[in-house]
């Protein structure tokens, strides 16, 4: 081996290795856009072992509870404009993610899903007698599916906007092989929710250019037990209109 092919060698297996370790950070800042305002929003916080980790409006003998897990941009503060699509005999927790407001860690999946299920445990925990459901908004859906794993599930998941894999989400604004290499928080909605034999109701908004409505549809028919609404709007329009009723039954 000439010291020419050598020198190339090394210098091709450091751009491999520089790329590789700048994979989480570039993922990181093209996934997660998290805001640390310290606003409430006349929501109430909610703590737990003295740390913020998330909001709630809670309401005297609930019929139901509701995590809520938001989207990836923003914080858990910013998500006022949800509540009114639950009943107002429902108490809804809006779970701030880590690395997110005010609440120490990084985004990525594995830290979601960890903080989403600690947080449902919580509140199964807190609420032994009364349904407790889950809904999840956008990237939410992601952690929002990983809970139907658990062996006391959910009494009810509701999915808005939502896909079925986020790759295939990521590959429709970027090249494959791009996708491939950067995205490691691949979350599966289809086989995540395989299992579960509960209700589940997915929103998918017509006119939606960040996860367009066919995603909601191939996650629909990758869960027979699924109910699909087709709403009007685009990604951020959901909220408003009475377009979504988050509901148990």
């Amino acid at each position: 081996m000439t010291m020419k092919s050598i020198t190339t060698i090394t210098f091709l297996l450091s751009v491999i290795l520089f790329g590789t370790a700048g994979c989480s950070w570039i993922e990181r800042k093209m996934l997660f856009f998290p805001t640390h305002l310290p606003h409430h929003n006349s929501l109430t916080p909610w703590i737990r072992n003295g740390e913020i980790i998330g909001f709630a409006r809670e309401v005297e003998a609930p019929e139901n509870v509701w995590l809520l897990l938001h989207g990836n941009a923003g914080q858990a503060a910013d998500r006022l404009y949800a509540v009114p699509c639950f009943s107002d005999k429902d108490s809804v927790f809006i779970m701030e993610y880590p690395g997110y407001g005010s609440r120490e860690g990084e985004p990525s999946k594995d830290s979601f899903n960890h903080a989403a299920r600690e947080a449902f445990l919580f509140l199964r925990e807190s609420y032994p007698d009364i349904p407790v459901c889950v809904a999840g908004e956008s990237i939410g859906s992601g952690p929002a599916s990983s809970l139907s794993g658990l062996p006391n599930k959910p009494d009810k998941i509701v999915l808005v906007v939502p896909f079925d894999r986020l790759s295939s989400v990521a590959e429709e604004h970027f090249p494959a092989i791009f996708v491939r290499l950067i995205l490691k928080n691949n979350w599966d909605n289809v086989a995540a929710l395989s299992g579960f034999k509960g209700p589940i109701d997915i929103f998918g908004a017509e006119d939606d250019e960040v996860i367009p409505v066919r995603h909601a549809k191939a996650l629909a028919a990758g869960v027979p037990v699924s109910r699909l609404v087709i709403i009007d709007g685009e990604h951020n329009d959901w909220s408003e209109g009475g377009r979504v009723k988050i509901r148990n039954p």
